[in-house]
């Protein structure tokens, strides 16, 4: 299970907000997120908002689901005036464990309650097993442009450490079948450094990604939480804890790899084939945008307000059936939180931070340290380095 939610000060039963943030909503884009808590079992190393069946219990399920999160959109249309949605994003969880025209009815709510923008780029998360070319093809006619494949490893023996249930070669294949159902944009995730994890299990695995034909690819370094499966046997001993010395190795395997094949970074931990390829909702959370999260545990921002959801499924339902803002707490971000996230998230991106945003001392000391690209410092932005991202943490703490 997730770590508890922050307490935050109290949200208003309506879930009402003040009138100073939502003077400009959308004025640097508008985005809603759906989460949707449901999974078929729990990988081992996931600490996400997610609930198997045997850990749901009563007062939650899939097939009321999607009426429920309508009810809450009801709520939020209530607080935010019609404005155009620039993107949606259906995450988990396993979103496609839902029917394909529940998905499809929640993103006709979001259409009729603001308005999908021309051209919205619509995303949904999936485990390869979860979908298959006819659930594919009935996501694309709903107006689904865009999805996302939870692919970890192409090698069999790290998809056990890590608890997943697809097969291998599972994941190349939906990206495949996505592509052939009209999805022109589709991304496939990867995790590295699991423990057992080879140099040459990880290069299959950039070989799968680059073959399956997708213009989008993710890549994390395994980051072991408190409370998982993994946590617990890392303890024991029955598995070593991950080295970063491998995970840098990893990194600048993807990086060589993927720009051979096409792609370019264009945030530390996202590769795309060209600008039209990179997932534009999350680019609206890099760069500061508005966006509404729908569901238990989903996480809002409007105009400087921030607020979350209560996390059970159970709990979330019977508060927004009763007609009551699912907010558990809320805080209002003063001039130097939003400035402080700000360089966090634009520090990682392809396209930097002005250097007049940034602590022009610890700017310098990463230029010395070869942590930033010169040229683009001299026209006075802030741009890391190859180097100079697999060390942006540093860089971050440097700058701020």
């Amino acid at each position: 299970m997730a770590g508890a939610l922050p307490d935050g000060e109290p949200v208003p039963l309506d879930g009402s907000l003040p009138a100073e943030a939502t003077a400009h909503v959308g004025r640097d884009g508008f985005a809603v997120y759906v989460h949707v808590p449901f999974c078929a079992s729990r990988c081992g190393y996931c600490d996400f908002n997610t609930y198997t069946s045997s850990e749901l219990g009563g007062g939650a399920s899939r097939e009321t689901y999607a009426d429920t999160v309508l009810q809450e959109l009801k709520l939020a249309q209530s607080t935010i005036a019609p404005r155009q949605v620039d993107t949606v994003f259906f995450g988990g969880g396993t979103p496609t464990l839902l029917d394909a025209d529940d998905l499809g009815r929640i993103l006709e709510g979001i259409d009729a309650a603001w308005g999908l923008a021309p051209g919205a780029e619509v995303t949904t998360e999936a485990n390869p097993e979860s979908v298959d070319p006819g659930y594919l093809r009935r996501l694309r006619r709903h107006g689904f442009t865009r999805v996302s494949l939870g692919m970890q490893s192409a090698a069999s023996a790290v998809l056990r450490i890590l608890d997943r249930r697809h097969t291998a070669g599972r994941a190349p294949q939906a990206a495949i079948e996505a592509r052939e159902a009209g999805f022109e944009h589709v991304n496939l995730d990867l995790i590295y450094g699991t423990p057992g994890e080879t140099a040459d299990d990880f290069a299959g695995s950039l070989r799968s990604v680059v073959e399956a034909g997708v213009d989008h690819v993710s890549a994390y370094a395994l980051i072991v939480e408190d409370g998982t499966r993994m946590a617990a046997r890392m303890r024991r001993g029955e598995i070593p804890y991950p080295s970063d010395d491998v995970a840098a190795d990893r990194y600048l395997a993807a990086e060589a790899a993927l720009s051979e094949a096409g792609f370019r970074w264009y945030e530390v931990s996202n590769w795309a084939t060209g600008d039209d390829a990179r997932c534009r909702h999350n680019l609206l959370y890099w760069t500061g945008a508005d966006w509404w999260g729908l569901g238990p545990g989903a996480h809002s921002h409007v105009g400087g307000v921030r607020w979350w959801n209560v996390k059970h499924p159970a709990a979330y339902a019977k508060r927004v059936l009763e007609g009551l803002s699912p907010g558990q707490g809320r805080e209002l971000l003063t001039a130097e939180d939003r400035h402080v996230e700000d360089v966090m998230l634009r520090v990682r991106l392809r396209e930097g931070i002005a250097l007049d945003r940034v602590d022009a001392g610890g700017a310098q000391q990463a230029l010395a340290g070869g942590l930033l690209d010169p040229a683009a410092y001299e026209r006075g932005r802030l741009v890391l380095t190859l180097r100079g991202r697999l060390l942006a943490d540093a860089v971050i703490r440097d700058v701020v």
